[in-house]
């Protein structure tokens, strides 16, 4: 069903955060070496139904090998359920909303043996039930088919508002009816300070504004 009232949600507040889709620079030079010996059946992924890390038997170990295609960038999707970032995003991440995430050290190397760069596994792990449905504009299917009873629909030219007295000091968060994260302008903008390229294509991260997406 769609919402609609007067209200409208407001430009450059809050963002649709995470992973670029569009430039096509996605990453294939990292080898996840230990991801059989870390998962635990029957999950083929990872990450937990309920988010977070399970309990790990060693750290995650990366190989960074040129030859199969480019390093990652500051922030890719689709490491077993996870985030793999820098350690430059993770310092604005820790420093911006350290409650919003949990993180990871992986342990790294290139193909000769040598150390690689510091990343992170990351997941986002805040959930706030903070839309606005009255003022957002989207579709919401109400159902028992969805593990919640409902899912939020983004596409289709969505328009989203969020109450501020549920989001209180936080920055970055999940809702309960869609796994998309999202963040408000002091994280986009602390992101930017920090040096990381504002460019998707470079950082690999995208920031779509949730008043027009």
């Amino acid at each position: 069903m769609a919402n609609t009232t007067g209200d409208q949600p407001e430009r450059g507040q809050f963002f649709l955060f995470g992973p670029e889709m569009g430039s096509g620079a996605r990453f294939r030079g990292v080898i996840f070496e230990n991801i059989q010996h870390l998962l635990s059946p029957p999950r083929s992924i990872l990450r937990p139904e309920s988010g977070g890390f399970p309990p790990l038997l060693e750290l995650p170990r990366l190989t960074f090998d040129e030859s199969r295609g480019p390093a990652p960038r500051d922030l890719e999707g689709g490491l077993s359920g996870y985030w793999l970032v820098s350690d430059r995003l993770r310092q604005v991440m820790l420093a911006v909303d350290r409650g919003a995430f949990e993180f990871v050290e992986c342990e790294s190397s290139f193909v000769d043996g040598s150390k690689g760069p510091t990343h992170f596994l990351c997941d986002v792990v805040r959930e706030l039930d903070a839309l606005d449905e009255e003022a957002s504009q989207l579709e919401i299917n109400v159902s028992e088919d969805y593990a919640r009873g409902k899912f939020y629909f983004l596409g289709g030219g969505a328009r989203l508002a969020f109450k501020r007295d549920v989001l209180g000091g936080a920055h970055v968060f999940l809702t309960p009816f869609n796994p998309s994260a999202f963040c408000d302008r002091s994280f986009r903008d602390a992101v930017r300070e920090a040096g990381v390229p504002i460019d998707p294509g470079k950082s690999g991260m995208s920031f779509v504004d949730v008043a027009n997406i």
